[in-house]
């Protein structure tokens, strides 16, 4: 019978379909990102695994400098998918895709970076932090250290408080919505700057869990309907030039359960926890706001606020 943990590992690994994958490649800032960063990592004659492989296409960005890359991936239907585009394309042939679990697969030898992009808003739902937190406990039991660089090395994850609007052509429906980056769709209004509340870095040893408590003062007067989080993925850091390769995840937007009313000058409280890799629910579950200082009368607590 299986355990918790696999019955996840199947659900996020075995029935996402191939087609969601092929979206990834077209994803310009996360296929660009990754292409600079492991450019940047892997050099020539190095050994190189990726844990969660999918496509292989990151696989395949390591084999143009790599002696070998050692692609793992526990979908079937992935793999087939990998080795067919690794046969149609140069380098294919260092790319060795093998079928097995992420959790519990060390290559034969020593490598010398890591790639894994496992990697949702918040690190919810997926499995990154589990998997790395795994290998880097079992290669060391086998090979010792130093540990291989891990590409994204770090995320830094920060959250805002939004006003967002819930109305679709009159249909009032609070959801969790996910926003493309770099400018606010419309009914999107910030009502303060963003804060981060967790910084992970992949060559340490990583805790599980995550809380937070933070305070925002509200730059703007409207209704706090709900939290947006930002993650940031950093993938590679340029010593030389002190700057680092990143790839932005899209905005994840989570409605309150209450919504409430705010003024400029407001300082609002927002407190969360969670278990990296679990669900949105139960982010959702665990997010509580309120207003520690008011500079106007604030009227009730808004029940459904468009």
């Amino acid at each position: 019978m299986l355990n918790e943990r696999e019955i996840e590992s199947c659900y996020l690994g075995q029935f996402i379909p191939v087609q969601y994958h092929h979206n990834m490649l077209m994803d310009q800032n996360r296929m660009g990102g990754f292409k600079a960063a492991i450019d940047y990592a892997v050099k020539p004659g190095m050994k190189v695994l990726e844990l969660g492989g999918g496509t292989g296409v990151l696989s395949w960005f390591a084999a143009a400098k790599a002696d070998k890359v050692y692609c793992v991936e526990f979908n079937p239907d992935m793999v087939r998918e990998a080795r067919r585009f690794m046969a149609l394309n140069p380098n294919g042939h260092k790319v060795d895709v093998i079928h097995a679990d992420a959790f519990e697969y060390l290559p034969p030898e020593p490598v010398d970076v890591v790639i894994c992009e496992m990697i949702h808003v918040g690190m919810l739902r997926e499995k990154q932090v589990e998997v790395i937190e795994s290998f880097k406990r079992r290669y060391a039991a086998r090979f010792g250290g130093p540990l291989p660089v891990f590409v994204p090395e770090a995320v830094i994850m920060a959250a805002q408080p939004l006003h967002q609007a819930y109305d679709f052509e009159g249909f009032y429906a609070p959801i969790v919505q996910f926003q493309e980056t770099g400018s606010n769709p419309p009914g999107t209004v910030e009502l303060s700057a963003p804060a981060v509340y967790s910084i992970l870095d992949f060559s340490q040893p990583v805790d599980p869990t995550i809380a937070w408590e933070g305070k925002f003062l509200i730059e703007r007067a409207g209704a706090l309907t709900a939290v947006r989080f930002i993650t940031k993925n950093i993938l590679a850091v340029v010593q030389e030039r002190s700057t680092t390769i990143d790839w932005l995840n899209h905005y994840m937007s989570l409605p309150l359960a209450t919504p409430m009313r705010v003024n400029a000058g407001d300082v609002v409280r927002i407190s969360f926890n969670y278990r990296v890799g679990a669900s949105i629910q139960s982010l959702q579950a665990n997010l509580r706001c309120e207003v520690l200082h008011e500079v106007a009368p604030q009227g009730q607590a808004l029940q459904a606020y468009a």
